[in-house]
């Protein structure tokens, strides 16, 4: 046990939080939606991309995809002015950057630290940072690219016989599809001016970076941002994660590997799971010391006492999920914080539904959780993705906000589309249980505790 365990001397308090996910413009529509057991997974509807476009239900079929369902977005009022942005650049900045800045707002005001909070001083100001997970490439990206295929369009229509005096206007009416370049673009299409532009609005004087690691982004940057706090860089920190991309590249990229489900339903541990469904979210959290939270009167949501991060070394490839690696980071989580994982009622797991992913988490969870054979305690376990898809760089904070509001609330929130477990798992044997229904969770001997993967 890691006595010096910096988390340990110096415990991290949530004090705010903000979520956009399907079908949930807020952090309350968010919870109301987990506790409910709603479905939030539906078609693509046309204002992303037509379905007749891009899908086909063959797997094989060269530049289709095969799924054509997902969690999307809710649509969000943006007033440019509120946040200083000229209307004029809407066009050439990225969703993410815009919906970035709503969420920031919300997660601050929930803190009570919004623009007219007396307790925002400059010099809180000047030590609070954002760090956020992002995936490498917004979807402004792809028109902007798209528009300067040109020269290939003209080279399309010179070799099919088209006269060179209709080249011109033909190609001129190709590129009015697609966002036009100006001195907007480049600024908007990045990903890491996320969290520059939130710092930059709110006038916020800490770090602010992205974090870009794949599925683990967002809890990649609250582990970052929990080093701010500790080691003393920064007195408040906003954190989570940003994936508004639902396009027709990220279908494609999910159906070509292939991770959908074929029956376009996400069953997280079940014994129908047939793979992932991809969704879009926001979700950002306030985090400060714990002492300081005290001090200032800020309400705590819950505690973070422990973190851990490990990778798979050399394994089968790059892609492909490990147990023992898993099991190391959850092992180094418990050490971090100085208790069992046996005193754990709640698991917020990854759960993406797919044939390798489960398996080997479950087999990793059971590592850890069912090293304690002297123990009858039971873990529930959960994934808010079988109700809003996988978030992507957003599915880290997706789950955690669920956790820290199940300990908020006491509640042990349900999994969806789960009416049996994967046979696979033996799960009679273990000390876990997927929690399928919305019960109160009440204390034993131990404080609630929850983990999140």
């Amino acid at each position: 046990m890691n006595l010096n365990s910096s988390l340990r001397k110096t415990p991290i308090a949530v004090i705010g939080l903000s979520a956009i996910f399907a079908d949930a413009k807020n952090v309350e529509e968010y919870w109301t939606n987990i506790i409910q057991g709603k479905d939030s997974i539906k078609e693509v509807p046309a204002n992303r991309w037509l379905i007749e476009d891009y899908y086909d239900p063959d797997m094989t079929a060269p530049d289709k995809t095969y799924c054509k369902r997902g969690g999307f977005l809710p649509e969000i009022d943006f007033n440019p002015m509120e946040f200083g942005l000229p209307p004029n650049i809407l066009e050439v900045t990225d969703a993410s950057q815009l919906l970035g800045l709503v969420a920031a707002r919300d997660a601050l005001e929930d803190a009570g630290y919004g623009r007219n909070s007396e307790k925002f001083t400059s010099s809180l100001k000047e030590k609070t940072g954002v760090l956020l997970g992002v995936g490498g490439g917004q979807k402004l990206i792809t028109p902007l690219i798209a528009r300067l295929q040109y020269p290939i369009w003209e080279r399309a229509l010179r070799a099919s016989g088209i006269a060179e005096a209709d080249i011109p206007p033909i190609i001129d009416k190709m590129k009015k599809a697609y966002v036009g370049w100006n001195e907007n673009a480049f600024p908007g299409l990045l990903g890491n001016v996320i969290s520059g532009r939130i710092t930059n609005r709110f006038d916020l004087g800490g770090i602010n970076s992205v974090v870009d690691a794949a599925c683990a982004a967002s809890l990649s940057a609250v582990k970052m941002a929990l080093s701010e706090l500790v080691e003393g860089r920064a007195d408040m920190m906003m954190t989570g994660g940003v994936d508004t991309d639902n396009s027709p590249f990220m279908y494609m990229s999910f159906s070509k590997t292939p991770a959908f489900s074929k029956s376009g339903n996400i069953s997280p541990f079940s014994a129908k799971a047939d793979g992932m469904l991809i969704g879009e979210g926001i979700g950002m959290l306030v985090l400060k010391r714990l002492s300081d939270a005290e001090r200032d009167g800020d309400r705590i949501y819950s505690v973070i006492t422990g973190v851990g991060a490990s990778s798979d070394g050399r394994f089968k490839s790059v892609y492909a999920p490990r147990p023992s690696g898993q099991a190391l980071a959850m092992n180094r989580a418990y050490e971090d914080a100085g208790y069992a994982p046996s005193t754990v009622g709640l698991l917020e797991a990854h759960g993406t539904g797919t044939g390798a992913g489960d398996p080997t988490e479950f087999t990793s969870m059971n590592m850890v959780f069912g090293a304690d054979k002297s123990t009858t305690k039971r873990t529930a376990l959960g994934s808010v993705k079988s109700q809003i898809g996988h978030t992507k760089s957003a599915a880290g904070a997706a789950g955690m906000i669920k956790a820290v509001l199940a300990l908020h609330h006491k509640v042990l929130p349900p999994t969806i589309n789960v009416e049996q477990p994967n046979p696979k798992f033996d799960i009679d044997n273990s000390p876990i249980y997927i929690n399928t229904e919305t019960r109160p969770w009440f204390r034993d001997q131990h404080p609630r505790r929850a983990g999140v993967s």
